[in-house]
């Protein structure tokens, strides 16, 4: 099976951004990406973040921890484990059949005590919008951190350059959030090339070389899915040079480039769901509406969930789905991001509107940006119906099968979330990803591997991220109960146990995030992220979403006479 050293993907802004270089050629060349993950020598600077986070430290120790290595297998234990600057360096395991006061501890200048704790490897999102201004940076990175990332990789909603430039300084920890590996598109980060250089399959090869001596890693090759051949020559020129290419594919070019073409012609990675369904069917398009515009997302995102019931209730087009299908994408070695959480408003608008963090850490800007409105993407769910939610509740079961069989067949399926779009706030996003995953049938601990070393092996990076070994980076979280028990566990909020005398009680989700060996108190991130969230809705407005459910103002508590009521019936209103 293939398997290259880098990715890429955007859609909104990247996507835009992407476009316009084919359209003039001139894009800025982007900083050079700094080395992400490499291993700090000693003695190491402690950094302190306020009471948010410490470190890294020259000798750290976590003390009578449970261990989830990150490779699939179940958990072990009780160790103690060392870490120097930002590497694992000793885990010293204890027979939990030997007194306790036998054992030999480890010691440093900070100790963690673990005790009835779990360790897994920090999670690897490879695919996050960070949105635009005015929604605060510090926001998206605390939630990710606070729900277990270590790795990022971020859509340049803000532009390459501020993307690679914030890698740099969290490579630095300058700043405290995740390392970031950037997605860039087809052209991004180069310049001097005309459109028509960069759709010249001829080209691509010293195209693909620049974008990764420029420091990319992620490259999407959405905008180049009306063309198989220039597709394609850009895919294997990227591996080439070393890169990892990946595709959302294109609803309005699939009689060029569907799933199973983009994985033959050499793509890394496949996000989204787009594609799989179209390939099963007798022709080489879905039955679209004959005034279907690609550019109304409302019938677009209807359209990709009946193609999937289009596909699953013809007995043929399925068996060829889960069967072909199914064996020439593990055949091809395409790695699959299936992006879940991001779509799940789709079968179900009400409950994805009513998350219960919205009103203490979804922000008002990132609500806003949710609200129906035909201008802008993603936010589709105006006229969305019953038949709509059965299309996409349907869609996901099958959908679900094919991600199973995939998985069972070999294929390497890795761990992206695509938030902050459809009502999935990011960092939340992240624990309904694994949840869905389940949903799949697969095994908690093959969801699991997906966001660790499964993610960490596509970034070529299985050699020092994805695992908890000695040798490996200290990207680490602490949990309270074990997260292949209940994946809820991993939720900022824990999830609710009950003690031997019957009473409730809450686990505390992630007790410490370690990133390159900084350690993060996430109840105080999560702190920090309600209060910004509670100030950017001091002056937060009625809208079309939340105003059945507000409290009754006090002017409508009262009953109005008749012609008052006729009276006022327009200021009222």
């Amino acid at each position: 099976m293939r398997r290259p050293a880098a990715i890429h993907r955007t859609f909104s802004l990247v996507l835009a951004a992407s476009l316009a270089v084919l359209a003039t050629g001139m894009v800025a060349p982007a900083a050079a990406q700094e080395p992400i993950a490499d291993f700090k020598p000693l003695p190491v600077q402690t950094r302190q973040f306020g009471d948010l986070a410490a470190g890294p430290y020259n000798r750290l120790v976590i003390q009578n921890v449970n261990v989830l290595p990150g490779h699939g297998g179940p958990s072990v234990g009780i160790y103690d484990i060392l870490i120097e600057g930002n590497q694992i360096t000793e885990m010293r395991r204890f027979d939990p059949y030997t007194p306790e006061d036998e054992w030999e501890h480890l010691e440093g200048e900070r100790v963690i005590d673990g005790r009835g704790k779990y360790v897994m490897p920090g999670m690897i999102n490879l695919h996050l919008h960070l949105r635009e201004e005015p929604l605060p940076l510090d926001y998206v990175y605390y939630l990710q951190l606070a729900t277990g990332i270590t790795t990022l990789g971020p859509a340049s909603d803000r532009g390459v350059d501020e993307a690679m430039t914030e890698a740099g300084r969290s490579a630095r920890n300058e700043l405290l959030a995740p390392r970031m590996y950037p997605l860039w598109g087809w052209g991004g980060g180069i310049s001097g090339y005309s459109r028509e250089q960069l759709e010249d399959p001829a080209m691509a090869t010293e195209i693909a070389e620049k974008m990764v001596a420029a420091g990319g890693k992620q490259f999407y090759l959405n905008g180049l899915c009306w063309n198989r051949e220039l597709f394609g020559a850009a895919a294997r020129a990227i591996t080439a040079a070393g890169g990892i290419s990946a595709v959302h594919v294109q609803p309005s070019s699939l009689s060029e480039v569907n799933a199973v073409i983009a994985a033959e012609e050499g793509v890394t990675m496949i996000v989204h769901h787009y594609g799989y369904a179209e390939s099963a069917l007798d022709r080489t398009v879905p039955d679209y509406p004959r005034d279907y515009d690609y550019y109304d997302e409302n019938e677009r995102f209807r359209q990709a969930g009946k193609v999937w019931e289009e596909a699953g209730r013809n007995p043929a087009a399925r068996a060829r789905l889960l069967g072909e299908v199914v064996d020439r994408l593990v055949a091809s070695g395409v790695v699959m991001q299936p992006n879940r959480a991001t779509y799940e408003a789709n079968r179900n608008i009400l409950a994805a509107m009513g998350w219960p963090w919205h009103e203490k850490y979804t922000h008002q800007a990132l609500w806003d940006m949710h609200l129906p409105n035909p201008r802008n993407h993603a936010v589709f769910h105006y006229d969305w119906t019953s038949d709509d939610e059965y299309y996409w509740t349907y869609m996901y079961n099958l959908w679900g099968e094919l991600i199973y069989e995939f998985n069972k067949k070999g294929g390497m399926v890795v761990f992206g979330t695509d938030d902050n779009y459809q009502w999935s706030t990011g960092g939340f996003g992240n624990i309904r990803e694994l949840q869905l995953m389940r949903e799949t049938g697969m095994h908690s601990l093959e969801v699991l591997e997906t966001a660790n070393w499964n993610s960490a092996k596509l970034l070529g990076l299985g050699d020092r991220l994805g695992l908890v070994r000695p040798g490996y980076l200290a990207d680490l979280l602490i949990v309270d109960g074990n997260p292949a028990e209940n994946l809820r566990y991993l939720y900022p909020f824990g999830a609710i146990r009950k003690r031997e005398d019957h009473t409730m009680y809450r686990t505390q989700g992630i007790v410490y995030t370690i990133k390159d060996g900084v350690v993060v108190n996430n109840a105080n991130v999560m702190r920090d992220v309600a209060a910004m969230v509670a100030e950017s809705k001091e002056n937060a407005g009625v809208d079309v979403v939340n105003s059945p459910f507000l409290p009754v103002p006090e002017w409508m508590s009262h009953p109005v006479a008749e012609e008052e009521q006729e009276e006022g019936s327009g200021s009222q209103r």
